[in-house]
This record gives C-alpha cells, structure tokens and sequence, in this order.
C-alpha cells in the first residue's frame, strides 16, 4: 500500500512512517516542518527506495493536489496537528489555523483526487484524535467511542472541530474514512515539551522538575510504538467509517509517572542526591483534566489490537533511549519556547 502520512516529521508520525517502512509500505511523508518537527525522526529510512518526503503546509490547497496527484497514495494518515495544550491557551490561533482550517483543506484536497481516481472503496482517509475531545473524568469510568465531546481546552477544542469535520466528510461526500482517538503517548523523539522528556532532560540537567497542581491528574500512557502500530492495524482492517479507542491501559498520577522516572534515572544515572528531591510543584494549568482513561474494546475485540508494554517496560525503554541520544535532543533545546513554562494566565 502506498500511504501519504501528514505530520510524519512529528513525534507519533515518524513512529508511522518508520513502522510502515518497516512492513513494506511506501510512504510518502508530508510535513510543513514546523518547530516540533524533526527529519532526524526519519533518518532511518530517509534513504529508503519506499520512502518520500514533501516539505508542504496542509493549509496549502495547491501543494497538496500537486503531491497527490504525483504520488496517488492508496490512503492518507492524517496525524499532521498542533498538539501543545500550553501553547494553545497562549496562541490558540495557530491550532484553529493547522487543526480545523487545514483539516478542511486537506480533507477537499483528498475528495478531489478521491473522485479523480474513480471513487475507489479501498481508499482510505484515516485521521489521528485525541482522547481530550471527550473532556474529563472523574474517579470512575472510562471514554468509549460514544462518549459525548466535551472538550475543554483550545487544542482539544480544536482536535474535536478537526474530528466533526472528518466525520461530516464520510456523511456528505461518502469519503471512505476512518478515525482514532488516543490516549497520551510517550517515547522516543518526544519533542522536549511534554511531560515525559521535560522530567528526563530537567533531572539529568540538575533543574526543577515541575509538577502541576498537586500532580493528581491521571492519564492513560500509550507507548508511541505500540501506537503507531495499532493506527495501521485500524488502517489495513478498520472498518469504513468507523471510529476507534486506542489506549494503553495504564492509568497513573502525574505525580507517580514523575517519581518512576526519577527512580530510573537513579538507577541508570546515579547523582548525588536522588533526582525525586527536584519535583517542584508550580502552579497548576488554566482548565486541566483530571482525568483521562480510554476504553479500548472496540479495537481490541474486532481487531485484535492490545498494547505489547506495560508502563513500567515502556519508561525503561524510554529513558535508556533519552540517555543514549543526547545528540538527537540536545539541539532541540534551543527551539522557541522549549523549557519555558507556557500557558499561564
């Protein structure tokens, strides 16, 4: 199959673009190259006779028929977003731009050349959520794929637009698609703004490692691979118009995913006091969640997708991978707005 991957220099779609390379795929990876985006993400493959890349913006109507109608892919991965909650309270302008405005343009874009070809059932237009668009949780319960949008931020107000207008396109104009929504991923090449890499790169740096509120906010962790893969599962054998959970089944405290990081890093890079001591609580974001948990049923009965790594097996992967590449995320530092604290009122 060829797949036209959007966001593929990003953290979650790089993990695509080097999975479907792997499987024997042609991929041809489209990205505008914005600040957490990265083509070191894509060096394994980069000289790959299935793979390509397009520097090109989704808003951009042109680029896109241009690329399309060059490399006719057989389905389109739409994992292309703004995804930072801080950034989006501070300019939540760019993430109605990217997210809502071109999903538009692309999902038009992937119509015309849809009905070019012929209408081809097989064609697929699978596009890339989040769990935030279903909003926040209690102590109980868990999101499944009916659960009603209640999104409570710009970004995951966004995503939810982007995932209506998904939605509206298979309705209206019959466009074969698909949809997932994730829980929080982590990983290697996780752009160092995100929680994750922030407690790895500030506690190897001796600096603060904040925690917001009382860090009792609990997320579902997915590792990116075990991601990546269940997206081309959804995408080889998902059905046609059909949305699908996809979560990790590891539900923790922000703070105890904190203090399980430190202990790795104890163990891996010792100092001389225990990196714990360096958990600083800030002040905490404007709207956050307190809880996120996915039902994963659906993509786990009917297609046979399970996460392969607990938690604890996938935060030992990924912090032996932050400790081994310092020369992927050492330049990265130096990124607009990387280590500064973002969204505060």
């Amino acid at each position: 199959m060829k797949i036209l991957v959007t966001g593929g220099a990003g953290f979650i779609g790089s993990a695509v673009v080097r999975l479907a390379v792997a499987q024997g795929h042609t991929v041809v990876n489209l990205d505008a190259l914005t600040y957490a985006a990265c083509l070191a993400n894509v060096a394994s493959v980069a000289g790959m006779a299935n793979y390509a890349f397009e520097q090109a913006d989704i808003r951009d109507r042109d680029a896109l028929d241009r690329i399309l109608a060059q490399h006719q892919p057989d389905a389109i991965m739409h994992l292309a977003a703004e995804s930072h909650v801080d950034r989006s309270i501070d300019g939540p302008g760019a993430f109605i731009d990217t997210n809502v405005t071109g999903t538009y343009t692309l999902l038009e874009a992937a119509r015309a050349y849809w009905e070019r070809q012929g209408c081809p059932d097989s064609f697929r237009f699978h596009h890339v959520s989040t769990d935030e668009v279903y909003g926040s949780l209690g102590a109980a319960g868990r999101f499944t794929e009916t659960t009603p949008y209640d999104p409570r931020s710009p970004y995951s107000a966004s995503k939810a637009a982007s995932d209506h207008l998904v939605r509206a396109w298979g309705e209206t104009y019959n466009l074969p698609i698909l949809l997932t929504n994730c829980s929080n991923n982590y990983g290697p090449f996780h752009f160092p703004e995100k929680l994750v890499p922030v407690v790895i790169l500030n506690a190897l740096h001796g600096k603060p490692i904040p925690v917001y509120g009382a860090g009792e906010n609990v997320r579902d962790w997915l590792y990116v691979e075990d991601h990546a893969d269940a997206l081309l599962t959804v995408l080889m054998r998902g059905v046609r118009g059909r949305s699908y959970n996809v979560g990790g089944g590891n539900e923790a405290r922000n703070i105890d995913l904190v203090k399980t990081i430190c202990g790795l890093l104890d163990r891996h890079r010792p100092d001389a006091a225990p990196h714990g001591d360096l958990i600083t609580f800030v002040a905490d974001r404007p709207g956050h969640d307190l809880r996120y948990a996915i039902d994963s049923t659906r993509i786990n009965t009917e297609l046979g997708w399970s996460p392969s790594v607990t938690l604890e097996q996938g935060l030992e992967k990924t912090v032996a991978w932050y400790l081994g590449h310092a020369d992927w995320w050492q330049p990265l530092l130096e990124r607009d707005g990387v280590g500064t604290r973002l969204g505060v009122l």
